[in-house]
């Protein structure tokens, strides 16, 4: 009996052994989320949130496979420790006249035996999968097939010549096979506590980190439709566009001088910066005034918004807002000035602030959520509340469109809403305030294929697609702004 008892206990301790090493194989001692992967589905109380806000033709791409993050590895152990059993009888049996100690004692040997070899085996498993994910990550680039810089007014349509891509559900069904035959303790929270609290009080960490698969979409199943008002008599039809770059400069920072004046850290997630050289925290006018810039034209302006990650690359494990992953660099930055479709605009005036979507949107509602998700070719296809899963040789695009009636006397406001609110849905402003030009910031990017990318955004927003948002503070020089009002009152594209 204390053989048996002693067999079934250092069984147990040989697969707790063989999973430490799997998971010191990955990435050594790490914060508990630092490993984590987009799951199936998020919390309960996002869930109900997420389905009561989203619009009827929506598709609901819930996948249909949760149980695929099951561990895969039980059943094949049962059978050995279950062989065990007999060739332990026929130990004994041969070996009656030994002692019961030294039995135990070979018996602690041999699975010491196996344990080692079921650590080594868990070590070749994570380096084949690390081999498998770095070749998938080396076919994961392209160029942009579409430019959208080439012309940003068109209305292109679905590219009839892309490659099938599939749904939501076929993406979660693919990394639940793929996970079949990888260690599960190389996914699952290590020891280490995490430096954050989590927001649903569960236990783990990679339980409420999100996104979720339940908040991607297969591009093609949102419909088509007309995103802009149609222009008038009265309109102004023209367009600007300020070129800035893509933030080759690196500047980069969880400031927000809009919203959280002086404050460091104020947005709890990291932004890119085009434009303005020196806008962070401490930003006045007179700093930005005395800044340099990287848009043409002498463009002092400061345009930011929150980066987006590969999940798919271990980078920034350490970060407290769990802001995890590879930053992608957008591929093309589009800052178009655009004309209202009842009336010629006015000029906005300088260090106007603006800001447009809701970084809380997951927690406090759609009423100011303004996120636009699609993919290049499919630009008439856009999504408020779910990030896209893109054609090969397709760019995930943030489109974002800022507010353009302002109150005429204000530069800011308390709220940074109510001095400039956005026209209706035939494009004519409100009674009392006048139109100026509308920013609309478009963001494109080689992300990974699949559901492996995700918003900067504050913990308890879980990366949620509809907390997308921007931020625009007007610096152009008085003679640029009225080569601006020219371009978009006359007709022309400049």
């Amino acid at each position: 009996m204390r053989s048996r008892r002693m067999a079934a206990a250092m069984s147990a301790l040989a697969v707790v052994a063989g999973g430490l090493v799997s998971a010191a194989v990955v990435g050594g001692a790490q914060p508990a989320f630092a490993d984590c992967e987009i799951t199936e589905q998020r919390p309960p109380q996002q869930g109900q949130q997420q389905e009561q806000e989203q619009p009827e033709e929506q598709p609901q791409d819930q996948p249909q496979d949760q149980p695929q993050d099951q561990p895969q590895d039980q059943p094949q152990d049962q059978p050995q420790q279950q062989d065990e059993a007999p060739r332990d009888q026929e130990n004994r049996n041969q070996d009656q006249d030994q002692d019961q100690d030294q039995g135990a004692q070979q018996d602690q040997e041999n699975q010491n035996q196996d344990g080692r070899q079921d650590q080594d085996q868990g070590a070749q498993q994570d380096q084949q999968d690390q081999q498998d994910r770095n070749g998938q990550d080396q076919n994961q680039g392209g160029a942009l097939v579409r430019d959208p810089v080439a012309d940003p007014d068109a209305d292109p349509v679905a590219d009839p010549e892309a490659d099938p891509e599939a749904s939501a559900e076929t993406f979660g069904r693919r990394d639940g096979d793929r996970s079949r035959n990888r260690p599960t303790p190389s996914r699952r929270p290590s020891g280490t506590a995490s430096p954050s609290p989590s927001p649903t009080g569960n236990e783990s960490d990679c339980d409420d980190i999100g996104p979720f698969v339940s908040d991607f979409v297969d591009i093609r199943q949102i419909p088509a439709r007309r995103l802009d008002a149609r222009i008038g008599r009265g309109g102004s039809r023209g367009t600007f566009v300020s070129r800035c770059g893509t933030n080759g400069e690196g500047h980069n920072n969880p400031d927000n001088f809009i919203v959280a004046p002086g404050v460091r850290n104020g947005a709890h997630h990291l932004h890119d910066y085009v434009g303005n050289l020196s806008a962070d925290a401490f930003s006045t006018d007179e700093s930005l005034e005395a800044a340099g810039t990287t848009c043409r034209l002498g463009d002092k302006s400061t345009y930011f918004w929150p980066v987006l990650r590969n999940r798919l690359v271990d980078e920034n494990v350490d970060d407290p807002d769990r802001n995890v992953g590879q930053v992608l660099r957008p591929r093309a930055v589009i800052l178009q000035f655009r004309g209202n479709a009842t009336a010629r605009v006015v000029a906005m005036p300088r260090f106007l602030r603006l800001i447009t979507g809701d970084a809380k949107a997951a927690t406090n509602g759609p009423a100011n959520a303004r996120a636009g998700w699609s993919c290049s070719g499919f630009t008439n296809r856009v999504s408020p509340d779910k990030y896209p899963l893109c054609p090969r040789g397709s760019q995930v695009l943030r489109i974002l469109d800022f507010p353009s009636c302002w109150d005429g006397q204000n530069t800011d406001s308390a709220n940074h809403r109510t001095h400039v609110v956005f026209p209706d849905q035939g494009g004519a402003c409100p009674q009392g305030t006048q139109p100026i030009p509308q920013l609309r910031m478009t963001l494109a990017y080689s992300a990974p294929r699949g559901p492996s990318f995700a918003l900067d955004a504050f913990p308890e927003q879980l990366h949620n697609p509809v907390t997308d948002h921007g931020d625009f503070v007007n610096v152009m020089p008085e003679r640029l702004m009225s080569t601006v009002i020219n371009c978009i009152n006359r007709g022309r594209r400049c």
